[in-house]
């Protein structure tokens, strides 16, 4: 009986993990991966620390972990995979089961049989549809031919300024990138009205916003980019926006991916109205002899229910997994993702999982947020830091729908956003996140870990216990030089809240928790009052006093003072006091 003939297109992420997979099953299998590119096999999400100088060696992103590099000849010597690169696929045919390609250096074409067919082409960069977006020195960082041509540029000298157009996560790496390193003065124009739109909620992403202007860029929010045109004078570039002219040398685009599915829909595949390849659990696609996988499929998001596209190097590795156990004559199945998400900006680690408040109400959900601020291991512990985190709960079944946060201890961040994504697909409520068992020690955790706090928090909300109020509404309704009907009541000490005090007057008022039991008579009933501490604890247990004493005009301000800070809506020069918060 003939070898079973597998052909794979693309060999980044998905076709390697596919073919690797299949040949550990089953030996005998002749298994060819073609790809246009003459680099394959390499970490894409690791293409801007390779521009940062994070990386030294573009040969370290297609190395495995024990230092060999990922070249055709690795692939048929150790893992008897034969690799074709240079090589484009230009078309199926599903009743011959043929795939015509060209060889890009010679020019031939040829038939390629196969018995069973992986597409795994990835995406593609979206392009300015702007006059002068295809100029020379407009660059997207698509694969790693491009990643190299920009960092040749930079090396070269030919870079001053950078104008990087999309303030997605790619767009917020390539500034770090840029600025960090290079020490280019670096400008970022998003049309959104803030940073990583859909990925954060308003109140995370002008934290995030915040750090990256504190590192020197420069950030243009609502603001669209119309033009680019060759400049003679200072810069190469001009851009001429919808507010007005930047000069740049080298412009970033970097305004999102789509699936790269033209070829799987030219040969009569099902595509998605958004173009991504559409695949059943077993990640076959409408044809049972191909499967897809990767950045070029659309998956199911097992919060909403619904078809999403969700680009990830992580994902392709695990879906090229089970397309090989599959080929192998297994029966796997993919059954679909839940949004998880992390990267680092500067000295900032931002990450998420799930849905954020503004998709879940775009999806008709009825639902809320809790924001908490916590130290990411005990308070007492030197090492410790804060963690910003926000959770999006169902209002009527309580169910858990996303978390997100920000922090400048990373690792510990995406330890608690991960173990929320692994109770996501199994609906889990409030309960199952307030009694969720993590491991704790002083170096890692504090004794009630920032997971089962969030869910405490939520709790109190929807039971009526705590009437929060966001950092955003705060602006609105105590900053605003119209706002005169509400007053601020500090319950931290009075080193705290002194320089308040100094800068707001009588609209600021100091009572520490700890006496206000004793000093009720000294609370205003006529106005709204804002409860504020550090992070929101003290002023919740100050709430329940109040409302106790019959003062339930009164809302808590969700993460404290701390918010306030990281947000840069208050700057402030304050003492230092120690707490149990």
């Amino acid at each position: 009986m003939e070898d079973k003939r597998v052909l794979i297109i693309g060999a980044v992420a998905l076709g390697p993990k596919v073919a690797c997979r299949l040949k550990r099953l089953m030996p005998d299998a002749d298994v060819l991966m073609i790809d246009q590119d003459e680099h394959i096999s390499y970490g894409g999400c690791g293409m801007p620390y390779f521009i940062s100088g994070d990386v030294s060696d573009v040969r370290e992103l297609m190395s495995t972990s024990f230092h060999m590099v990922r070249t055709p000849e690795f692939f048929e010597d150790a893992k008897g995979v034969r690799v074709r690169s240079r090589t484009r696929a230009l078309s199926i045919d599903r009743k011959a089961k043929t795939v015509r390609v060209r060889d890009l250096s010679t020019g031939q074409e040829e038939d390629l049989h196969y018995d069973q067919l992986v597409l795994g082409m990835g995406s593609l960069a979206n392009k300015l549809p702007i006059p002068g977006g295809d100029l020379p020195q407009v660059m997207s960082l698509s694969n790693l031919r491009s990643a190299i041509a920009i960092k040749e540029s930079i090396s070269r000298g030919e870079v001053d300024k950078a104008v990087i157009i999309g303030a997605g996560a790619i767009g917020c790496e390539m500034a770090e990138a840029l600025a960090d390193l290079w020490g280019i003065e670096t400008t970022m124009v998003e049309i959104a009205d803030q940073v990583l739109p859909v990925i954060l909620d308003p109140s995370l992403a002008r934290m995030v916003q915040k750090h990256m202007e504190e590192k020197g860029v420069t950030i243009h929010l609502d603001e669209m980019v119309r033009e680019i045109r060759a400049d003679g004078g200072e810069t190469a570039l001009r851009l001429m926006t919808s507010k007005g002219e930047i000069g740049a040398d080298l412009v970033i685009s970097a305004i999102g991916v789509r699936p790269n599915s033209q070829l799987a829909r030219d040969a009569g595949l099902l595509v998605s109205p958004r173009g991504g390849i559409t695949v059943n659990g077993r990640l076959q696609t409408s044809d049972p002899d191909i499967y897809a996988g990767g950045d070029c499929i659309e998956v199911p998001h097992l919060v909403t229910g619904k078809p999403v596209f969700f680009p990830q190097g992580s994902l392709a590795n695990r879906q090229g997994r089970v397309i090989g156990t599959n080929l192998a004559g297994g029966f796997a199945t993919f059954k679909g993702v839940v949004g998880s998400f992390s990267i680092k900006i500067f000295d900032l680690a931002v990450s998420a999982t799930g849905i954020p408040l503004t998709m879940a109400r775009r999806e008709g959900i009825d639902a809320m947020h809790a924001f908490v601020v916590q130290a990411d291991r005990a308070h007492f512990y030197p090492t410790q830091d804060l963690m910003y985190l926000l959770l999006t709960v169902d209002r009527k079944t309580r169910r858990i729908l996303g978390a997100q946060g920000v922090a400048a201890n990373g690792d510990a961040l995406v330890g608690r956003i991960n173990s929320i994504a692994g109770i996501l697909p199994f609906h889990a409520t409030l309960d199952d996140l307030s009694n969720l068992e993590v491991a704790y020690s002083p170096p890692y955790a504090s004794a009630l870990d920032i997971v089962n706090a969030a869910a405490n928090t939520a709790e109190n909300i929807l039971d009526g216990y705590n009437r929060p109020m966001d950092v955003d509404e705060f602006e609105r309704c105590f900053l605003d030089e119209k706002a005169e009907d509400t007053l601020c009541l500090d319950v931290r000490g009075p080193a705290n809240a002194a320089p308040f005090v100094a800068r707001f007057g009588d609209r600021w008022i100091n009572i520490p928790q700890e006496t206000l039991q004793a000093r009720m008579a000294e609370v205003p009933r006529d106005r709204r009052l804002v409860l504020v501490c550090n992070s929101g604890v003290r002023s919740y247990e100050a709430m329940r006093q109040l409302e106790n004493a019959g003062i339930c005009r009164t809302a808590n301000l969700q993460g404290g003072v701390a918010a306030l800070k990281k947000t840069g809506m208050i700057q402030l020069e304050e003492a230092r006091e120690e707490s149990g918060e």
